[in-house]
């Protein structure tokens, strides 16, 4: 087992490390400060269009998801960055795949916001 900090010292160590990445991924990330902002957006939204709490889940998880995903796909592309700026195969397929999973968590939020308009507007 490593030495380190245990219990509410190393949680409270990790919540800093946490908002210390929150805080340059919104300084350096543009695609960051855009999800965040459609978070904010569709999230207040998500309490006026749902009507209920699973509705309520079903549109503001997603939300989440992309934030997660968007802070992953970022820590690919940095760390591929700092490795070396030649270009290689395996480093453009990893962001790549980074930038897929975006997508797909942006789809997310289409499929789930749909599903809860036709289910709203179709009756």
């Amino acid at each position: 087992m490593k030495p380190g900090k245990t219990g509410l010292a190393r949680l409270f160590d990790a919540c800093g490390y946490s908002w210390k990445g929150i805080r340059a991924a919104f300084a350096n990330e543009a695609a960051f400060r855009q999800e965040l902002l459609l978070v904010l957006v569709l999230g207040a939204a998500s309490f006026w269009f749902a009507t209920n709490a699973y509705e309520w889940l079903v549109l503001f998880v997603p939300l989440i998801v992309l934030l997660i995903v968007e802070l992953l796909n970022s820590a690919i592309e940095n760390t591929v960055d700092r490795i070396g700026d030649e270009q290689h195969e395996l480093a453009g397929r990893a962001k790549d795949m980074g930038s897929a999973a975006v997508l797909f968590s942006l789809l997310l939020i289409v499929v789930c916001w749909g599903a809860i308009a036709w289910i709203h507007f179709h009756s």
